[in-house]
Formats: C-alpha cells, structure tokens, sequence
C-alpha cells in the first residue's frame, strides 16, 4: 500500500504530532510519501530562527517532502493546460467544483484556480510515485486540493479534522462537499466528530472517526519523572494569537503581582501577536514575572515543563491540544479551558484545572492554587494525567487503527475497481451468480 500525505506547510515545529503519525504509519509497513504545498514561510527570521525547523527530526522531513510550490507560475499553468487537453471532461468537472467552492469561500477566484493548478501537478506527482489514496491534514486549502485532484482522476482522499478553523468557518470552507466526497474523514476528539456531524447528513456519519494524536514512548516511557520544584515557575506553550488568551493571561498575571504573588511565567512561542504583548509587559511593569521565551525545540519544551510547576493554556478556541497532553504526560497539572475536545482529557481537580474561557478571575484563582498547593499534591494530579495519556494518547495505538482504516478504505476501493472490470454489481457477486468467460 502507498499513499500520500498532504498539509499546506510541512514539516513545522507545530506539527510534530503528523511526523509522529507518518513515521507510526510507516512502521506498520505502509509506504508514506510527503508532499507539501508551500515550503514554510518566515516572516521574521530573527524571531522564528531561520526556518523555525529546530527539531533534527523535522529537518529530515524537510528532505523527505516535495514542495508544490517550488514548481513556480509557469509550472502551475504548464499543468493546468496539460490536464485540460488530457482529460477535457474531468478538467471541465473540476472547474465546475472550483467555481462552486470559490462561490461559498471568501478567498479569491484567482486564489482557487491555483488550487486547481496544484490539483494538475499532483496528478501527475501522485500517478508518477503509485499513490493509491491520499490523506490530508486539516480541512482547508489542502483538502480542497486533493478534492480537486480527485475529480480530475486522481486517488481517493481522506482527511483530518484538528479545529478551530473548520468549525469556525464550515460553509467557507465548503466542510459538507469535502466530507461527501472523501473516503473517510478523521476528527481527533469526540467534539470534533460531533462538529463534523452538524455540517454532513446523517448518510456520511459512518465515515467519520475518532483518532486521537497520540505522543511516542520518549514522552509515555519518561519513568523517572523530575520531581516538581519548590520554584513558582508556570510555562504556556502557544503560538502568540488571539485564540490562545495570551491577553488574559497578562491580566491574571498582574491580578497576581498586585496582590503580592512571586511567580515567573515563561511563554514558549512566537506569533503576530509578540509585540503587543511586549509593549503591554512593560506599560504593566509585568518584565520580572514573564519571560519570551520565543520558539523552541521539541526537547527545549520538554525542559521547560520539566522546570515548571503547571502548564497554563487560557484559549479561546482549540481542537485538543498535544502541548496539554505532552504536559501531562511528563507529571505536570494543567490549567485549561472547558472548551473543545480539552475536557475529554483534562478532569478538574484531577489532573488539572478547568476554568471558563475568557474568566480572567476564574484563571488567577487556578494560578493561586498552583502557587499555595504543595508539590506532592501537584505530582499526583500529573501522574493522574500520565496515567490519562497513556489509556488514550499512544502514538502506537492511534496509529494502528488509522493503518486499519486505511486498509480498509483501500481494500473497498480496490474491490469496487474490480467489480467494474468484471461488469458485476456487487449484489451478483452476494447472490454468487457471476460468471465469467473463464467458467
């Protein structure tokens, strides 16, 4: 079996948890190739280090992943035009679809032609490399692509759902066409599969499933877990948008520095949002209580959990965090928000603390507890939430049962080929009155 892996920007720091699934996929003896639509894109290399590939790992997905993009303008129309003299009706089929998801997007015309044009180039990549089905990550431009590609002939596609943008903006995107048309759809959380449920018909839910994003052994096997500091030290790990409430955090944290509280929190990431937040630290006198951290490897976030009491998430918007489970799993308690799939993981006053998203006093009474309660209590509610990881979060086991989703996708999709060359129905082959020339 051979498929494809398709995202818009891959490999990123943020997206361990797909290098994970690729590699887990591969071990279970299915081919795997990579490609990507654009290579990543850096607005600031100062603050993003270059190319914001810190981790080994994700430097040798980089080597590994064909870049659409890298084709260029002349590429892109070169193929468009060679597919429409090749395959006239499919490529009229295709524009059809293209002028039906622009009519519902908010994005371009121009802007979904090149959709199609990438579609046509990865005909040809996907045919050229044997791929027999295609899976995406994220409902949006990508999954559009492969949507495209399929309608001009070529393989089925599936694709993940992680939220909060396909949840936010279903019709934009045209979720109920892409979920129609796909071979099965993957939601990580019960949420997000209920979300998935409210924009297909009741005919589709069976394709939909649960596949959770799971964490490897380095993180699951860490048996002798640090033990938590004395030190009043908390880390948020988050891309620096509005959807992670960075801005509440600030007000909790001079709630806290007012009443007297010593603590440190450390922001691990970097965003659009940096600058604002820079400028508040210091209108606020807040610089002795945050450290920007900026972005950081895979096993610099580890240490920085390790060093922590608690990981604080404040969002406002999420699908399930892996940065919730990665804390968990090293035996550290969470502060988090009851939005999403984070209460399908996060227990409160278990393993952590859930508060209502945008409660700025409901978030400063959660940091006071972590900074009053004493480490043993904290300790047991982590290892509370490592014992939580493990049961739902193995890498390996998620794996597995996206191998056997796929084999069976492809396997039915292998079976009606079949049936077609043969001219039988599938009821003659139940009731076993086929025949052939042979017989």
């Amino acid at each position: 079996m051979r498929i494809a892996y398709l995202v818009n920007q891959y490999p990123r720091i943020s997206l361990s948890f797909i290098r994970r699934e690729i590699a887990g996929v591969e071990k279970a003896g299915v081919q795997v190739s990579r490609y990507s639509i654009r290579a990543l894109q850096v607005s600031n290399p100062v603050r993003a280090l270059d190319t914001e590939l810190l981790d080994p790992a994700d430097k040798a997905e980089a080597l590994k992943t064909k870049i659409v993009l890298d084709i260029g303008f002349l590429g892109l129309l070169g193929h468009l035009i060679r597919v429409a003299i090749q395959r006239p009706i499919s490529w009229m089929q295709c524009f059809q679809c293209m002028l039906n998801l622009c009519a519902a997007s908010e994005i371009s015309f121009f802007h979904h032609l090149a959709y199609m044009a990438e579609a046509c180039v990865l005909l040809h990549w996907f045919n050229r490399d044997e791929i027999e089905h295609v899976h995406v990550h994220f409902g949006t431009n990508p999954t559009s692509v492969a949507m495209l590609c399929n309608i001009l002939g070529g393989p089925s596609y599936s694709f993940t759902i992680h939220g909060p943008e396909e949840f936010d903006k279903p019709i934009s995107l045209s979720l109920p066409v892409k979920i129609e048309r796909a071979k099965f759809i993957v939601a990580i959380s019960d949420f997000s599969k209920s979300q998935l449920c409210r924009w297909c018909s009741h005919e589709h839910w069976h394709k939909i499933h649960v596949v959770h994003c799971g964490l490897d052994k380095s993180f699951l096997d860490y048996k002798s877990a640090t033990p938590i500091a004395n030190k009043t030290t908390f880390v948020c790990v988050a891309r620096l948008s509005e959807q992670k409430g960075h801005f509440l955090l600030l007000e909790a944290i001079k709630q806290l520095a007012d009443e007297g509280y010593q603590f440190k929190v450390v922001l691990v990431g970097d965003g659009p949002l940096r600058p604002a937040l820079e400028a508040l630290v210091v209108e606020w006198r807040l610089e002795k209580f945050i450290e920007f951290a900026g972005w950081a490897s895979g096993s610099t976030v580890r240490e920085r959990m390790l060093e922590a009491r608690a990981l604080v998430l404040p969002s406002f918007a999420e699908g399930l965090p892996v940065v919730i489970m990665e804390a968990l799993a090293l035996n550290r308690p969470v502060i988090s928000t009851y939005i999403a799939g984070i209460p399908e993981l996060l227990q409160n006053g278990v393993c952590g603390w859930l508060i209502p998203s945008g409660n700025v006093n409901a978030l400063a009474k959660a940091m006071t507890d972590v900074i009053c309660a004493l480490p043993s209590v904290l300790e047991a509610m982590g290892r509370t939430g490592a014992e939580r990881v493990a049961l739902h979060h193995d890498a390996t086991i998620e794996t597995q049962k996206l191998v056997k989703i796929f084999q069976t996708a492809i396997g039915l999709q292998d079976s009606a080929k079949s049936l077609e060359e043969l001219n039988v129905t599938p009821v003659e082959l139940a009731l076993g009155t086929v025949t052939t020339q042979n017989s």
